[in-house]
Parts: structure tokens; C-alpha cells; sequence
């Protein structure tokens, strides 16, 4: 799994201030993609002990309220994801939030899939489509994404909701 930046402040992807990292690789090459430097798999680092070890101590900042992962596709790299997330956890209990461009109820039906959502806690799910753009929509780029409260769905056995995020 490589990555292609971690950001030990960022403010645009998720409530308060967050750390982010990116991952890259992603087949969907969807149209007017933000992140296209991203979409190759052999774009950036790999992901190693270092990077986590970054990660887990900007996320031990008092000012940090949780990790967001962004692609790429994160999914499409489900073992390495997996792993890093579980890693990070035994480290730090805040917040997760990931977002996709595949839709959860796809990746509730999947087994790894199933697993990463497991261990985060909310879901940016639904590839950006230009003409439902909407530049007031909080933390998403278009209104067809929804904001997942992943707990919450995987309890209830159906999409819930951010509470606060239509």
C-alpha cells in the first residue's frame, strides 16, 4: 500500500482538526476526480512503520480530534487499510472517518470491506458526480455522498445518518 501524503493539520475533511492521510491507487477513474495524481497505484511511498508512527503521534495531539483517510481508493487497498487501522487503534481512540467512492451498501457485502468498516466510524461514501456539485454541502463535494454513521448502520442494519449531516 503507498500513500501519497499525510497531513498533520487538516480542517477540510471531517469536523475539527484532523490528520489525514491519502492512499493512492483507485481503478474507478471518475469524471473530474480531485485527485488524479492519486489514482496510480506505484504514486508515492510505501506505507511502513515510520508512516504509521507519523500518523499515531500527530493523532496523540490534544488539538486533534480524529484521522481521516482519503484516496486514491481506499478500499482498494483493504489489507494494508486494514492493518493500519488496527494498528492505529491500539494507539489512539479517536474518531475515524474514511471516505470512498463506492457506496456502503456494496461494502457491507463485502468481507474485507466489512472488516475496515468494523473498525471506523463514519463513511463518506459515493463517487463525486460534477453535476450534483454543491459548495455548501459540509465535508463532501456532491449531494449524492452521504455522511454514514458507520456504528450506528452496522448495528441497525441499514444506513444511518451523521446526526447533523443531511
Amino acid at each position: 500500500m503507498n500513500y501519497g501524503q499525510i497531513r498533520k493539520y487538516d480542517v477540510a475533511n471531517g469536523p475539527g482538526i484532523r490528520t489525514t492521510f491519502f492512499l493512492t491507487g483507485c481503478d474507478r477513474n471518475c469524471p473530474n476526480c480531485f485527485n488524479t495524481d492519486y489514482m496510480d497505484f506505484n504514486h508515492g511511498k510505501k506505507w511502513d512503520d515510520q508512516a504509521e508512527k507519523e500518523v499515531i503521534s500527530y493523532l496523540k495531539l490534544d488539538q486533534v480530534e480524529g484521522l481521516t483517510v482519503l484516496g486514491g481508493e481506499p478500499f482498494e487497498n483493504p489489507l494494508g487499510l486494514l492493518d493500519a487501522l488496527r494498528n492505529i487503534k491500539k494507539e489512539v481512540k479517536k474518531s475515524i472517518w474514511v471516505y470512498t467512492g463506492f457506496i456502503y451498501e456494496d461494502l457491507v457485502n463485502m468481507a474485507k470491506a466489512r472488516e475496515i468498516l468494523e473498525e471506523i466510524d463514519v463513511l463518506v461514501d459515493g463517487e463525486f458526480i460534477e453535476e450534483l456539485k454543491d459548495l455548501k454541502l459540509k465535508f463532501r463535494g456532491s449531494s449524492n455522498q452521504r455522511i454514514i454513521d458507520v456504528k450506528k448502520s452496522l448495528e441497525n442494519n441499514r444506513v444511518i445518518i451523521l446526526n447533523g449531516y443531511k
